[in-house]
């Protein structure tokens, strides 16, 4: 039978009641207050075994107290619990001490396994004091899939456990790398990142471990790999099911022996790096075809975290939009808000391109139209425009527009019967994919015509001669 004194602060009667039945139920001795004030003079006093706190209290919030709890009594576990459902909170829970943070409305029978476990298993956590990044926050959402994204991530900021990510393009797997690094303890350390669909397979190993003079045609001098640079912080391994299996063969080796050698070079190099992968593939799948290790996939595959997709997500869409117009608007853009009736259109849609897609829209919808108010009819326009990928259609990282374009062009020659378009038609269809494929670009890039010129494929004298040619305004980014 358990047993222990559990101390309750919250200033709502209704989470008291609750609280106090169901401890008191599994057979806790439960005190109960409802401010910080008198839950410190317990704990100062002694008393108590567990403590399970609201963080916004009437008098004090419980992060100002929460340091001075774990230096008088550090073996105390303390539950922290808030309606106030962000990446940050849960941060600011776990460097500050806390033993568990519980998003409110919280599962009971979670919560008295974890009393339980926190009461069997005591454990000291250092605090670490972090700037407050307030609306910085690096992820946006309060849906229970996020929730359960940012207590893995809490647990995981003062560790050098190697993480996959998995997840669709578009959802956001190096914000959570950078998370992982910004606030871990190798935050003053770089954070590098490598994409391995984007390198030539033949030259994965040198841009990972560096080569030497004269190892292959074109190494005129010695360079560096992303494992000499990101020494002493995070490397972000990017699409990792996309590796060649010689790369993954020395990949193997540094994980098992904290070391690696240059391409044309024989002295061994020590690395002290953070490892973090991310795929949208299934790698179990690839490991059946023979395309991945699959010894390499369980020494990456340590600490796995899943990034939902947008549409198991949609609660957090109007947060996402809030704050994807706040960064537009910092960035020179006009004040932008949305009507109810827009934004359950985008609770409707299927999002193909997942949170990416959603921050493209909101800067074009930034961008181009000089409406206050986004309304419904707006954005189904914009929704409908023929370069938009059609929501009902299943999309992967190759998009093929080429059915897309094929309907278009046939409703439009509809419209005119048996008779022909008026002539110029090869430069109106041009003119029309075009425009709105550039404009996206730039938007995707904060106007950076070099990065937008790479994203397309073309020379950067060929993209600014077509902005001048269709007269398209660029938006710079203010950052």
């Amino acid at each position: 039978m358990p047993t222990g004194t559990i101390l309750v602060a919250d200033d709502d009667a209704a989470i008291r009641t609750v609280l106090n039945q169901a401890l008191s139920r599994a057979g806790y001795t439960v005190r109960l207050t409802s401010n910080a004030s008198t839950l410190w003079r317990w704990v100062s006093s002694g008393d108590g075994d567990l403590v399970i706190t609201d963080v916004v209290m009437p008098d004090e919030n419980i992060f100002d107290v929460l340091p001075r709890m774990k230096k008088m009594r550090p073996e105390l576990p303390v539950l922290v619990m808030s309606a106030q459902n962000t990446f940050m909170t849960a941060i600011k829970a776990s460097e500050k001490g806390a033993y568990e943070y519980l998003p409110k409305p919280f599962d009971l029978k979670e919560l008295t396994n974890i009393v339980q476990r926190a009461l069997e298993e005591p454990k000291k956590r250092p605090a670490l004091d972090i700037e407050d990044a307030g609306e910085g926050m690096p992820l946006v959402g309060r849906s229970p899939a996020m929730q359960e994204i940012y207590r893995i991530l809490a647990r995981l900021m003062q560790t050098d456990l190697t993480v996959m990510i998995n997840g669709e393009s578009g959802t956001g797997k190096e914000l959570v790398a950078r998370a992982l690094h910004d606030y871990g303890k190798r935050r003053n350390g770089p954070f590098v990142a490598i994409n391995m669909a984007a390198i030539p397979r033949d030259l994965i190993e040198a841009e990972l471990f560096g080569h030497e003079k004269g190892a292959f045609t074109g190494a005129q001098n010695r360079s560096s790999g992303r494992f000499e640079q990101a020494d002493g912080g995070t490397l972000f391994l990017d699409e990792i099911g996309d590796m060649p299996m010689e790369a993954q063969t020395r990949l193997l080796r540094v994980l098992q022996q904290g070391e690696y050698t240059t391409v044309g070079g024989r002295t061994p190099i020590k690395t002290d790096v953070r490892i973090v992968a991310a795929t949208n593939k299934d790698l179990r799948h690839l490991i059946n075809q023979g395309l991945f290790r699959e010894d390499l996939y369980f020494r990456l595959n340590v600490v796995p975290i899943r990034l939902p997709p947008l549409r198991e997500r949609v609660e957090d869409i109007p947060d996402l939009v809030r704050h994807f117009f706040s960064l537009v608007e910092k960035e020179g853009l006009q004040a932008k808000q949305i009507d109810v009736g827009a934004l359950n259109m985008l609770r409707r849609y299927r999002w193909p391109g997942n949170v990416r897609e959603l921050e493209n829209l909101v800067r074009r919808l930034a961008a181009l139209y000089p409406q206050d108010v986004i309304s419904e009819s707006l954005l189904d326009q914009e929704l409908s425009q023929p370069s938009a990928v059609s929501a009902s259609e299943d999309v992967n990282e190759n998009v093929n527009l080429g059915g897309s374009v094929e309907k278009y062009l046939s409703g439009y020659f509809d419209t005119f019967g048996e008779a022909l378009p008026p002539p110029g038609l090869y430069h109106r269809i041009l003119r029309e994919v075009e425009y709105p494929l550039i404009s996206a670009a730039l938007a995707a890039t904060r106007g950076n015509q070099i990065k937008a010129a790479e994203l397309l494929g073309v020379n950067r004298n060929t993209l600014r001669k077509k902005i001048r040619d269709l007269d398209i305004q660029v938006m710079r980014s203010a950052r």
